[in-house]
């Protein structure tokens, strides 16, 4: 079976293109996040998509009305299809490409930093501007704390990962003096 990165790509992209033409971004990509939230409850999962007497577009049908009013018809239409594919269960991969291309878009970048202490403002501010200028995007920060890391950070940008951590840095030692 294909992985479901591979699956959700057609989907998100042509979403994503009706979603600009109609200059309907961010309506889109909160009415998608509605139903990926839907598709993934455990409920939803066991009861409706797991059930082998329901043909794909019966599963597509029910989603659709349990989305009811939060969802525009042309979004209907878009679940009607991926239903009717057998392709649901992709939603929540379908909404991660559908955003990131969003993001892309209006330049602006997630990054995630896990640090070995939290941070305080005046660090995460200093980053976030260092990555703006660096990427030339605006730059969103989440933070965690690993106290595993020993010291540093590890920024994770999209597809790129930056590992500044201590156990990093020790790791790379222990590799190459083992090769």
């Amino acid at each position: 079976m294909a992985e479901t990165s591979t699956v959700a790509r057609p989907y998100a992209k042509a979403a994503f293109e009706y979603a600009v033409e109609q200059q309907a971004l961010d309506d889109w990509a909160a009415m998608l996040e509605t139903a990926a939230r839907i598709v993934e409850d455990d409920d939803m999962k066991r009861l409706v998509l797991g059930n082998p007497q329901l043909s794909s577009s019966q599963k597509a049908d029910v989603v659709v009305d349990v989305c009811g009013d939060a969802v525009s018809d042309a979004v209907r239409n878009f679940l009607g299809l991926v239903g009717q594919k057998g392709r649901l269960s992709a939603l929540p991969a379908i909404v991660e490409q559908f955003n990131m291309l969003k993001a892309q878009q209006e330049r602006r970048m997630d990054v995630n930093i896990v640090s070995a202490f939290p941070l305080d403002d005046a660090q995460q501010d200093k980053l976030a501007s260092a990555l703006a200028k660096r990427l030339n995007r605006e730059i969103s920060i989440t933070t965690q704390v690993d106290s595993t890391l020993l010291g540093g950070v590890i920024l994770r940008a999209g597809d790129t990962v930056i590992d500044g951590s201590v156990r990093g840095r020790l790791n790379r030692l222990h590799e190459a003096l083992s090769a």
